[in-house]
């Protein structure tokens, strides 16, 4: 997955999606990740290996969120692709391109095995024969593995990975965790031995976080969580406060523009897309090389001429 490289990070904008890619076109949503990282970032990361398996209905803001987070503490992440192509369709209508296939990362050592959830997405990782042969080895010398929302019943549950242990897995699937043989936990972020749980998209960036932990320790950690101001309680409820409100009305169903360009910070593209997608708006993502962003570019250059009295 390749990601460019913003100020405080290293991604290209792709989704999970490869080093090398082909202009996107206006009406395609495919996400190609390359996250930024600082060369003091580099320093003690540069040689842990993660893998981030994805799959045909995958969660795209958790597999973006593990990727970027990891990326951004130097790690050398591997998205691969459980189907028979690199390029997934993730849920929401949402692309990725993953670096490689399962089935050619089989004779690689990792540090750490991470996957996502959403469903069918979750299945999908499950029945890969590769990926199952892979975790269960990463579990039996030693080495860590992870999972969020569905996948720690779907998959792990379902490969007797967390038996005896406690996780927390997505809200619905707490039942079929609970009849793997776990113990359930309502965190967050639930960690125990070398493996960490977690229970959702709204959780995954503190999840990401706590994968940089173990891999290479708090204070590495917290240089990565700052930059994301991330909230410093993350459980605890919380307000908006809103000035001068007005209601937003719609006779028909909202149409939005996400656009979005070399460089963009793919975390904030995914979520806003995917959560707009979840609320059934009518929402397109264009690309700085398509019509649309011609057309802005076009309406920016003609009220930049306009006199100030004319302008609204």
């Amino acid at each position: 997955m390749a990601l460019r490289q913003l100020p405080y990070f290293r991604p290209t904008l792709t989704p999970l999606l490869r080093r090398s890619a082909a202009p996107l076109s206006s009406n395609r949503k495919t996400l190609r990740i390359s996250s930024p990282v600082s060369a003091s970032l580099m320093t003690s990361a540069a040689s842990r290996k993660v893998l981030v398996p994805i799959a045909d209905g995958t969660e795209p803001m958790e597999a973006v969120y593990i990727i970027d987070v990891l990326r951004r503490a130097g790690a050398d992440v591997t998205a691969a692709s459980v189907e028979n192509r690199l390029r997934v369709d993730a849920c929401h209508g949402v692309k990725i391109v993953a670096d490689a296939l399962v089935a050619e990362s089989t004779s690689t050592v990792f540090d750490l095995i991470a996957l996502p959830g959403g469903m069918p997405g979750a299945t999908s990782l499950r029945d890969s024969n590769e990926l199952q042969l892979l975790v269960k080895k990463q579990a039996e010398e030693g080495r860590f593995y992870a999972a969020v929302c569905a996948s720690p019943a779907v998959a792990l549950g379902s490969w007797g990975l967390l038996k005896g242990l406690k996780a927390t897995c997505y809200p619905s699937f707490m039942e079929q965790l609970a009849s793997s043989g776990v113990s359930t936990v309502e965190s967050r972020v639930h960690k125990e031995g070398n493996v960490i749980t977690s229970r959702g998209p709204g959780t995954t960036m503190e999840f990401a976080v706590a994968l940089v932990e173990q891999l290479c320790g708090k204070e590495k950690a917290e240089e990565v969580a700052g930059p994301l101001v991330m909230r410093p309680n993350p459980g605890e409820e919380y307000t908006i406060a809103e000035f001068n409100s007005m209601e937003w009305t719609f006779d028909t169903t909202p149409k939005i523009l996400v656009p979005i360009a070399n460089n963009t910070e793919e975390m904030e593209a995914v979520t806003i897309i995917d959560v707009l997608r979840r609320a059934k708006a009518n929402k397109c993502r264009v690309t700085d090389r398509s019509p649309l962003s011609q057309s802005i570019q076009n309406y920016k250059q003609d009220i930049s001429t306009r006199p100030a009295g004319e302008l609204t």
